[in-house]
């Protein structure tokens, strides 16, 4: 591993255990369990194994806000995936996610019980299956989804490209930094002029494309991820913090965030969640 400029790929790429940095113990260049391991079941409907990454918040975020808006089949249980321990290469996880990633979901209300994964896939499941936070109106959930998939094809940049090279790579590489960083500050460019004209994503209505980017670009923005507001100067982007901070207010989402969290104050960690006194 270099930050020289007299790098030259070789013809054939090999894996390099120790080239992953903070991560080099969970990535490999081949997915599938590494190691038998059940998952545990509870008693409610949702059935989640994740962890409070941006990643992990959204589906947290959206049970919360389910349970707050009347929708009591949306109780569930929280189950928490040490990603850096490898949990997610377990085999009872990698049987409901075979990408490896969290957050994953189980639907035991239904026969047989559906898997559910990628976190933008769960949001939209659990707004169709509860006809909750996503508009009626063929325009307004047209955007809604819209902006949905623009936050799951955007936010690799922001977090393996920005985050990563930012805040985690073991060197600091000039090119790779400011390539992202063009690109972070793009992204909330773009948020910050929809913003501009529109309360919400979707327009006047709060919905799952909120619940998606909020996690990520308001973490951004406000200093809450990767600690970079200094740098990106996020303070030129007013309508993308008024929207951050607005949504940082619900309940739902302060109650959704501590969700399988493991850092930061004690009274914020929710390991796991199996009852809404968990939270209280």
């Amino acid at each position: 591993m270099t930050d020289t400029t007299d790098y030259t790929p070789p013809k054939v790429w090999k894996w390099d255990k120790e080239s992953g940095g903070k991560f080099a113990n969970i990535n490999r260049p081949i997915a599938g369990p590494t190691h038998e391991k059940t998952l545990e079941i509870g008693q409610h409907p949702f059935q989640l194994y994740s962890l409070a990454t941006p990643n992990g918040q959204k589906v947290t975020i959206m049970l919360e806000e389910l349970l707050a808006a009347g929708h009591k089949g949306a109780e569930y249980d929280a189950w928490l995936i040490d990603i850096q321990e490898g949990d997610q290469f377990g085999s009872g996880f990698v049987d409901i996610n075979p990408n490896s990633k969290i957050p994953a979901l189980m639907d035991h209300s239904v026969s047989p019980p559906q898997r559910l994964f990628e976190s933008g896939s769960i949001l939209l499941y659990l707004a169709e299956k509860f006809g909750a936070f996503l508009p009626e109106e063929p325009s307004a959930r047209a955007e809604a989804i819209s902006w949905l998939f623009w936050q799951m094809g955007s936010a690799p940049y922001l977090g393996g490209g920005f985050g990563h090279f930012y805040a985690y790579a073991p060197i600091k590489i000039e090119y790779a930094i400011d390539r992202f960083s063009m690109e972070a500050k793009r992204q909330l460019d773009v948020l910050n002029r929809r913003l501009a004209d529109n309360e919400y994503l979707a327009g006047d209505e709060y919905s799952i494309a909120d619940i998606a980017v909020w996690p990520w670009y308001g973490g951004v923005a406000t200093g809450k991820v990767y600690d970079a507001e200094e740098f990106l100067q996020t303070h030129e982007y007013e309508h993308v913090l008024r929207w951050a901070k607005q949504i940082a207010k619900r309940e739902a989402v302060q109650r959704g965030r501590r969700v399988n969290r493991t850092w930061g104050d004690e009274d914020q960690q929710v390991k796991e969640r199996h009852s809404a006194s968990d939270l209280d």
